[in-house]
Formats: C-alpha cells, sequence, structure tokens
C-alpha cells in the first residue's frame, strides 16, 4: 500500500518539508504517520480523509448522508463509537454500512461485526463530521461547540476590571479551544473574516463567506470577557485597554495552511467588538482570469499597466478586492528589469522581489512619508495601498509626473467618480489630465456552484428590458438565466467562491478636455462608455448570462442602469 505522506505529498496537501519532520516525530512516539498529521494541523481534516479512503479504497460521505435516527442503537455502545469515530450508516441487504475516520484501524470492521452481528462495510467521513452526529443521534445532541463550552462555566461572574484573572481565563483550556475550533471552521467554511461581537445576553459569533454575513454556532455569553481576551493576546495586543480601539496579526497554520489573521477590536457597549481578517498565503492566485477578468476589460486595464508612468486607480468599497487586483497587477510587473516598491496598510500578501514598506504611524511613517522617501530609492513602479489624504494625492501626481508607474486604491463608487473624488482632494485639474492613465471601478459577486446551478427560462419582457441579447443571450430561441440551488459542496448556499465584476476607464484626449471643464461624473461615464468601457453592471448581465454568477447577486452590488 502507498505511504499516507508520499500520497498526500503527490497531491500538493503536505509540503515537502514538512514530511520528514512528521516521519520523525511518529517513530518517537510510536504513533502512526496519518494520525500525526492530523494532530500536527499540518493537512486538513478533508484532506487526508480523502486520501485515507484512497489508499483504502473507500468512498468519501458527506453529513447529508447520515441517518435521521440512530442504528442499532441496541447494539453498539455510544463510547465505543465516539472513541474510535464510527458512525453506523444503514443496513443495506443484510450488511452494515458504517463510516469511520481512520480506515487504517484494522479491529474496529471485526469489533463492529461482533457487536452488531452482521457483515460490515466501510466508508470515510471527516472526524469532525462523525463526532457531531454521533452527539445529534445518540447523545444530548450538543455539537462539538457545545462540548467545550461546557468546561466555561467556571468563567462566569468574572470580574472584567480584573486583568490577572482575565489572564488566566483566557490561558486555560476550554477558551483556547473554544477560540481554535472558532477559527478552524472559519478555515472549513472559507471564511474571509470572523465577527466577534458581544451583546448584552449573547456572544454572536459571524462568518463572512463569499462577501455575505452567516450566524454560526457561538459560546455562551458569560465567555466573552475570555474569549475576547484569549484573540487579543494571541494578537499580542494589550488585554488592559479596552476604552481604544486596537489593531494587530496572528500567524498561525491550521490544517495544513499558512494563515496570516488581521485582528481589529473596537469598544462597544457590552464589550469589545473584534473582526479578524483571515488571509491564505498559499490559496490566492494573482492572476486575471482567476480574479473574473476576462474579454475587453483585461484587455483595457492590461494596456494600462503597459505604459511607463502614470497613474492606474482602483476604487469601490471595502471588501471589493482592489488589493487583490493591485496584487495581481504588481505580479505580472514583477520582472528582473524593473524595482518595485510599495507602502501598504498592512502588508497584506508578501511578493517576491517587490519591496514591501508597513506603515507605522506611531512612529511617524505615513503614507505620505513613506512615499516622499522611496521616490528616492529609484523605482520603477511604486504601489500606494490607499490615497487618504491630499499630500499622498499630491505626492503620487509628482511621482508620476517624474516618469514612474503609480498604482494605488480610491473609495468611490465607480471609476468615473474617482475622478471628480481627486479634483475635491485639492489636485488640479491639469495635473491629474497629465497623470492618470486609467481608473478601475469593481466589485465582487459569488461564483454560482457548478455541481447546483440550475438554468431557468426568463420572461421575454424582462430578457429585452434587461438587454440580454446585447450579452450573449441566443436571440432565436428562449433566453436563459441560471439560479442558485444549494448542495453540499457549497454548504447549501447554492455559491462557491467569488469573481470580479469591473469597469476600466482609459484616459483619452476627450475625456481630458471633459476634466478641464470640470464635468460632473455622470458626463464623464457617459463618455467613457461611448468609448468602450462597459459598466459594471453591464459586465455582471453577461456574467448571468454566461452562468457565472446570479441576476439577485449583481443587483446586491451593482446599481441597475
Amino acid at each position: 500500500m502507498q505511504d499516507i505522506g508520499t500520497l498526500l505529498t503527490e497531491q500538493g496537501k503536505l509540503d515537502d518539508t514538512d514530511l520528514p519532520r512528521a516521519r520523525r516525530l511518529a517513530e518517537e512516539s510510536g504513533d502512526a504517520l496519518h494520525v500525526l498529521l492530523a494532530r500536527l494541523g499540518l493537512v486538513s481534516e478533508r484532506d487526508l480523509a480523502a486520501a485515507l479512503g484512497k489508499l483504502a479504497g473507500l468512498d468519501l460521505v458527506e453529513p447529508s448522508e447520515f441517518p435521521d435516527s440512530p442504528i442499532l442503537e441496541d447494539l453498539l455502545a455510544v463510547r465505543f463509537m465516539k472513541e474510535n469515530h464510527v458512525l453506523p450508516l444503514c443496513l443495506q441487504d443484510g450488511t452494515l454500512v458504517a463510516a469511520v475516520a481512520d480506515p487504517l484501524q484494522p479491529f474496529v470492521a471485526e469489533a463492529l461485526q461482533a457487536a452488531a452481528g452482521y457483515p460490515v462495510q466501510l466508508r470515510v467521513a471527516l472526524p469532525s463530521h462523525i463526532d457531531d452526529a454521533i452527539e445529534g443521534l445518540y447523545g444530548e445532541g450538543r455539537s462539538a461547540m457545545g462540548e467545550i463550552s461546557g468546561g466555561l462555566e467556571e468563567a462566569e461572574g468574572a470580574d472584567e476590571e480584573d486583568v490577572e484573572h482575565l489572564k488566566d481565563l483566557a490561558s486555560e483550556a476550554p477558551v483556547i479551544r473554544v477560540v481554535n475550533l472558532i477559527i478552524q471552521r472559519a478555515v472549513d467554511s472559507r471564511a474571509s473574516d470572523i465577527h466577534v461581537e458581544p451583546f448584552e445576553n449573547r456572544l454572536k459569533i459571524r462568518y463572512r463567506i463569499d462577501g455575505v454575513l452567516r450566524d454560526v454556532e457561538a459560546p455562551p455569553a458569560h465567555s466573552s470577557a475570555a474569549v475576547i481576551s484569549r484573540i487579543k493576546i494571541m494578537a499580542k495586543l494589550n488585554i488592559a485597554e479596552r476604552r481604544l480601539p486596537q489593531d494587530g496579526r496572528i500567524g498561525v497554520r491550521i490544517q495544513g495552511k499558512e494563515l496570516d489573521l488581521r485582528v481589529s477590536t473596537v469598544p462597544t457597549l457590552f464589550g469589545e467588538s473584534v473582526v479578524i481578517r483571515l488571509l491564505d498565503k498559499e490559496s490566492v492566485k494573482f492572476d486575471f482570469a482567476a480574479l473574473g477578468y476576462d474579454g475587453t476589460v483585461v484587455e483595457r486595464l492590461k494596456r494600462v499597466l503597459d505604459l511607463p508612468n502614470g497613474i492606474v486607480v482602483v476604487t469601490g468599497p471595502t471588501g471589493s478586492g482592489k488589493s487583490t487586483t493591485l496584487y495581481t497587477a504588481l505580479h505580472r510587473l514583477n520582472t528582473a528589469e524593473r524595482k518595485i516598491m510599495t507602502v501598504e496598510d498592512p502588508v497584506e500578501y508578501q511578493l517576491d522581489g517587490v519591496n514591501q514598506i508597513q506603515v507605522k504611524p506611531q512612529i511617524g511613517l505615513n503614507f505620505a512619508g513613506a512615499l516622499r522617501a522611496i521616490v528616492r530609492q529609484d523605482p520603477d513602479v511604486i504601489m500606494v495601498g490607499e490615497m487618504r489624504d491630499a499630500e499622498t494625492v499630491r505626492i503620487a501626481v509628482q511621482s508620476a509626473l517624474t516618469g514612474h508607474l503609480v498604482l494605488s486604491t480610491l473609495h468611490t463608487n465607480d471609476a468615473a467618480g474617482a475622478i471628480t473624488r481627486l479634483l475635491d482632494m485639492g489636485v488640479e485639474d491639469y495635473l491629474l489630465t497629465s497623470t492618470i492613465n486609467g481608473i478601475v471601478g469593481q466589485r465582487l459577486v459569488r461564483r454560482l456552484c457548478d455541481h447546483c446551478k440550475i438554468s431557468k427560462p426568463v420572461l421575454p419582457e424582462l430578457a429585452e428590458e434587461l438587454g440580454l441579447a446585447r450579452f450573449g443571450a441566443p436571440t432565436d430561441g428562449e433566453p436563459h438565466l441560471y439560479e442558485a440551488r444549494g448542495c453540499e459542496h457549497c454548504a447549501d448556499t447554492g455559491y462557491r467562491g467569488r469573481l470580479a465584476l469591473a469597469e476600466v476607464l482609459v484616459m483619452s484626449n476627450d475625456l481630458r478636455a471633459l476634466v478641464m471643464r470640470h464635468a460632473d461624473a455622470v458626463e464623464l461615464q457617459r463618455k467613457a462608455v461611448a468609448e468602450g468601457m462597459q459598466l459594471m453592471y453591464h459586465e455582471g448581465l453577461r456574467k448571468c448570462v454566461a452562468g457565472l454568477t446570479t441576476l439577485d447577486d449583481v443587483l446586491r452590488v451593482c446599481e441597475p442602469e
């Protein structure tokens, strides 16, 4: 039989450098290699279960295939099922079908057969799925969070002003396990953010998955202070300071993934609200096609990026993927012939060959100061994380005038609005027309799950009103759009992942003339569309027709034209 470590390495699920260390520790401890890989968190539960199933020649089953009521409840001990992570699934033609977490344990099938009196056929399932199912079917109905939270009772009534007591509570095993479980479940759910929000009678935990917040199971309200203190300790924040906002970061490795966690705390009426941004360094692909850029949009963007100097601005609200687009542009520009320097707050992803500067306002290193310094470093390309004030904008403009290509972000609703915003910030019109090469307006929509999306016909009146024929819908038959249905692959949401809707305004002589006349954003947009710019909303309709997203989700993030 092939070795589990070798299989996981071949599949790209386990790092080459981690395997020798895991083998050595397995030999020293006497544990099986796959048991140690799970314990160390070097591989995700799902990847390990899939690999074990492949080695044993068994299918992987999902919770949707678990029984609704206990199977052979009188014959099998709950303790045996819990200790060995075994769950009976059904009786099929005189054979007991059961899910196991570790099919390589030789005695499990034999013990099941002896206890139940039926021949046994095994399947493989995730340990956490089996444990939750056992608790729901045979126990008190408590989940893993409920089990762990049982040990938090002693935190009730704690004096939140007693910092030492809070430190002790935050360092106890139940609190550590609760916080670890919250983070682990967020990773399993592909969440981009974790929101920990204390209220008067409860602690609320929400995950932002594909841009939408969802409530998840939370520990009891009396544990709020201990849970939040634990997160602050992990982020090296001052747990005694609860009156002011704080920012920190946590570097962790969970289920084989290197994660960078950005922690932000803000004081609220009933405690501190904590938001944790999860950045998966390994899964991010700096590729325009992977982001959803295609067709004329990516062609127009590449055209402005290929210019030797000037400014390219990416606009959109918080969480619209502006930074990822900038990193992707930098990745494309990152060659041996170019020196690239960035000023960021914070540095979200580390790019090999790019000099990245972290802003530190507490010591006086702000965007403007750092930008003023790096101009003297003879860079070819400069990336400014955000143009927050007039001074930063002014220095960026001066940098573009002196032969640098400058990339940055701005908070506006669309591409044309960025020009009026820059004018409002005090940039002279003649400087804007001399430096701005292009402006990208961007939003993120959820990508339809390929496994369960369904096509439905559209009323001819609606198709005509939306102008679907312009965006690729057939004209000789009944037009169709797609809807989200939900399955086990997308956690019953109908969506999996996100893609960008973008509009790229390329500065032309006619647009420069309008800027010099201080034309409003509507007039600028109208002219840009006449020159070939595709609006975000229209780009969304094109992706709806192509079956990549839904009309509802496009309308959620874009204003209809």
